[in-house]
């Protein structure tokens, strides 16, 4: 599928006007429905990426669709100056469906990490009696939360990071998978949480091993620490399990979701938690103006009932294990490693053969070979190459998908 003279209009458009802060795979898409995608000339694709997980539900399902005219034709946005009839009824029910008893809406995944983070700090001095401004919080290696400041400060990724310092202070950075980093790390008696990925998705969809999660869980108990897990890429049944804790059986103090609350139809996140934790903010110390607005609420509770409805947790589940299974069973020179839960999976790609630049092929390389197959997947890094295609895919679609990878693969 070349480049044609529309859809470079487009790209020079972005590359003329926009910053330069992506770098997209050379295709133009304005259309799509389930699992598939469509580009301005009308080409279609097997989307195995869904908008980093947002679109579990799949592009433009219904259901959500449906929510979103309904309730778009009624009432929008208040502000939290006032009450409206969507908040309220959306809150209890999700509090009630995860079994927390608070929640606080915002609109990005980063938002929400960020509540995270004040809420630990606030939890931190008001209830633990951590002396002021003493608070620190614990973060893995290779962490993505976002890209606010309060998020770089806490990574180690120099693209995110890189450039833009002074950073803030009080975070304590460990190994991720590393229980004895994280046991020493907990011996400082100012921390007040314990932030990490139950898999970390940018960085390649990395899978600690069994039991890390619930024994980080308990180490943090043991101290009077905030177990926090921020699911806004694993939760809403990304990995076979509403949220990846549940894998383990871990129940985090704070658990924040994005991304796939909204079945991608416009941004919704959110952090859930105890009367204990959420209950030290109090009026004006945080917010947001579209946070909980009623078009919000109306589509997130119509998203995830479709998740329910539609038994897509299950469904993640069955087709990663085939998805999985079958990427093993390719035996490619090419494929170094494939890793994975449910449809959140990865591979490693060995560098071979030239690209044309003259270097080895990397992941970049793959996902531009796999886009002139039909088939959207992004890399991560130098690597690794992500696929989460949306929860709703058949199983013809993810064996279509699955012979262009092993078509791309064989050498």
């Amino acid at each position: 599928m070349e480049t044609t003279p529309l859809s470079q209009a487009f790209m020079d458009l972005e590359k003329k006007s926009g910053a330069n802060n992506y770098a997209p795979l050379p295709v133009v898409l304005s259309k799509g429905l389930g699992a598939r995608v469509w580009d301005v000339d009308g080409n279609e694709y097997l989307d195995f990426l869904s908008a980093y997980s947002a679109v579990n539900q799949g592009h433009c399902h219904p259901k959500i669709i449906g929510a979103l005219q309904a309730q778009s034709q009624k009432l929008t946005l208040t502000s939290r100056a006032f009450y409206n009839d969507q908040l309220g009824p959306f809150e209890s029910w999700l509090c009630g469906l995860f079994d927390y008893e608070r929640m606080i809406p915002m609109n990005s995944g980063t938002e929400a990490v960020e509540t995270a983070l004040k809420l630990s700090r606030r939890w931190g001095y008001d209830v633990k009696r951590i002396p002021e401004n003493q608070a620190k919080i614990i973060v893995v290696e290779g962490n993505f939360h976002g890209r606010s400041f309060g998020i770089i400060s806490a990574s180690t990724d120099p693209d995110s990071r890189g450039g833009f310092g002074p950073y803030l202070p009080g975070y304590i950075t460990i190994p991720y998978n590393d229980l004895p980093a994280l046991e020493n790390a907990l011996k400082d008696p100012h921390v007040a949480a314990f932030l990490v990925e139950p898999i970390q998705g940018e960085a390649g969809v990395v899978v600690p091993d069994p039991g890390y999660l619930m024994k980080a869980y308990e180490l943090c108990k043991k101290v009077n620490v905030l177990f926090v897990a921020d699911e806004v890429q694993t939760g809403l049944g990304r990995t076979g399990k509403m949220f990846a804790c549940e894998h383990e059986g871990v129940k985090p103090d704070l658990l924040i979701l994005g991304k796939a609350l909204s079945g991608g139809v416009l941004p919704v996140s959110a952090v859930l938690s105890s009367n204990e934790v959420m209950l030290t903010l109090k009026p004006g110390q945080h917010g947001s103006t579209f946070g909980g607005n009623p078009l919000a609420c109306a589509v997130a509770r119509a998203a995830v009932q479709v998740l329910i409805d539609e038994n897509l947790v299950e469904r993640a589940s069955k087709l990663g294990e085939i998805f999985r299974s079958e990427l093993k069973a390719m035996n490619s020179p090419i494929i170094e490693l494939v890793r994975g839960k449910g449809l959140l999976n990865a591979i490693v790609v060995r560098p071979h053969g030239k690209s044309s630049t003259g270097q080895p092929r990397s992941a970049y390389d793959v996902c531009h070979d796999l886009l002139h197959l039909g088939v959207l997947a992004k890399q991560t890094h130098v690597t690794a190459i992500r696929f989460a295609p949306p929860l709703v895919i058949s199983e013809e679609e993810l064996d279509r998908g699955l012979k262009a990878i092993r078509k791309v693969m064989t050498v």
